[in-house]
């Protein structure tokens, strides 16, 4: 009896010790899955279906969060024709769409931010949108945290305390960025004929972006003041309509177009136009990247898509 009551013992503590392991190495699982800062979470499909009506399942599994961490955004980051789409949608989340993340989906939101400032500081481009983006999203963060107690965010008040201090650093990060001259040599902007210069001054959607480059040096300042520049830089982003409630007449009687620009912009939203955008398959419902196979039993599935908005995405969300 006494050898058998050993054994028993011996087998209870070998099951415990087993019992603590399994334990363990779920917890090491999950670690490695969800909580690490770095590490953003993981699907293998990256699309989400996007339920019709208000249903169990939508309430489950069709959240803003939920597709936050299904679409690919840290992938989206490095293709040039979706940056500003999701730079776009992150401002957006940042202004009043925080508290609807889930606790993974507000930590891929900051590790997706990370990527996108270390992006800007390696190839000192879209300065200012991030900058615009860091302000607005510590601007609403200092509202939410005063809220502390009525459980507006997930997670600890100290963690959210700590990601304000990271943003204020990678705000510091860029205003700390020196632009370094090209090595090339070459043909520059001003070397190039008048009409040359003017055609491509006429790209720029951003009136700041047409301030920015006269600055560069005095012929392009001549430039920069173009009547006709700044009235197609009007009539791109608004409409008639809105115009002709904000006219604005120079010492000469004309239209002054560039102060008609800033003071629109201060009025009505500007024009979006993305080099690529989400999708929203309409027989399907299936929410994804233009280019990402999903299960669509569509005969011609690419006819079926329609393109989406940062705000439209957002929209898709709200019940």
């Amino acid at each position: 009896i006494h050898s058998f009551c050993e054994k028993e013992d011996h087998n209870k503590e070998n099951l415990f010790n087993s019992l603590n392991y399994d334990v363990a190495a779920k917890k090491r699982k999950k670690d490695l899955l969800n909580n690490k800062a770095k590490i953003q979470y993981f699907h293998q499909e990256k699309w989400i279906y996007v339920h019709k009506g208000s249903t169990k399942e939508r309430h489950g599994y069709c959240t803003l969060g939920e597709a936050f961490n299904r679409l690919d955004f840290s992938s989206a980051i490095l293709d040039s024709r979706r940056f500003n789409y999701v730079v776009r949608l992150l401002e957006l989340i940042a202004k009043s769409q925080l508290t609807s993340l889930s606790g993974i989906a507000q930590k891929n939101y900051m590790n997706i931010l990370e990527k996108v400032v270390q992006k800007v500081l390696e190839d000192q481009q879209n300065i200012r949108l991030i900058r615009e983006l860091l302000q607005t999203l510590y601007t609403s963060l200092c509202t939410l945290v005063q809220r502390v107690g009525k459980s507006v965010l997930v997670g600890n008040i100290n963690m959210w305390v700590h990601r304000m201090e990271t943003i204020l650093h990678w705000q510091q990060q860029l205003n700390n960025i020196q632009i370094t001259r090209p090595a090339f040599k070459g043909t520059t902007l001003t070397d190039l004929p008048l009409c040359l210069q003017l055609n491509i001054m006429q790209r720029l959607s951003d009136g700041r972006d047409l301030v920015s480059l006269g600055q560069v040096a005095p012929d392009l300042q001549v430039l920069s003041e173009d009547r006709l520049l700044w009235k197609k830089l009007c009539q791109y982003h608004f409409t008639d309509r809105q115009i002709r409630k904000r006219l604005i007449l120079s010492d000469k009687g004309q239209l002054d177009w560039k102060k008609m620009y800033f003071k629109l912009i201060r009025c009505y939203p500007r024009k979006e136009q993305y080099g690529d955008t989400l999708q929203l398959c309409r027989h399907c419902h299936i929410l994804s990247w233009k280019g990402t196979d999903h299960p669509c039993t569509a005969n011609n599935p690419e006819t079926c898509s329609i393109s989406l908005s940062p705000q439209d995405f957002i929209n898709l969300f709200r019940f």
